[in-house]
């Protein structure tokens, strides 16, 4: 069996593109929202103004960037379009649930886009079990800590 430093240190190498395309959109992010302000079937906005085009691509550039420098650009690419997707999917659900624009909701904010990340990957490098439930237990902790940092520096509007 494989040390858990291991495990962390190859979780943490594989996970990094969806990492940083999820943090992307906070830095590089803004303008026009990715659902141009239309409203779903139930009257409600279908993503808000937070989810926007320009922090869509910016996340998927800067996600699939580190994939390059990792020598890993398919991978790259499936992890943040997956960190993208899921960010989208958790924003759907919470306009969904009458759950204001950067409200929290525990666990659908914090891993929607890890699994998502993980399911488009998956036919290609399966990390196992082990790095699953690491990073399903750090990610929390993360984006706890990069949004109270991220608050601090005026990034974003709430630090939770």
């Amino acid at each position: 069996m494989r040390s858990i430093l291991a495990i962390a240190i190859d979780s943490l190498w594989y996970i990094l593109p969806a990492y940083i395309a999820n943090m992307s959109p906070v830095i590089f992010g803004g303008g026009k929202p990715l659902d141009f302000n239309k409203k779903f079937v139930d009257g409600k906005r279908i993503l808000g103004n937070h989810k926007t085009i320009k922090g869509f691509v910016a996340g998927v550039i800067c996600g699939t960037a580190m994939g390059i420098a990792q020598g890993r650009v398919l991978q790259g690419i499936l992890l943040s379009l997956g960190a993208m997707i899921g960010d989208i999917v958790g924003s759907f659900i919470k306009r969904r649930l009458n759950i204001e624009e950067g409200g929290p909701v525990p666990l659908l904010d914090q891993e929607g886009f890890l699994i998502f990340s993980i399911l488009l990957t998956y036919p290609i490098e399966n990390i196992g079990i082990y790095s699953v439930i690491f990073l399903l237990f750090l990610t929390p902790l993360l984006h706890k800590g990069t949004n109270v940092v991220a608050y601090y520096l005026k990034l974003k509007e709430v630090g939770h």
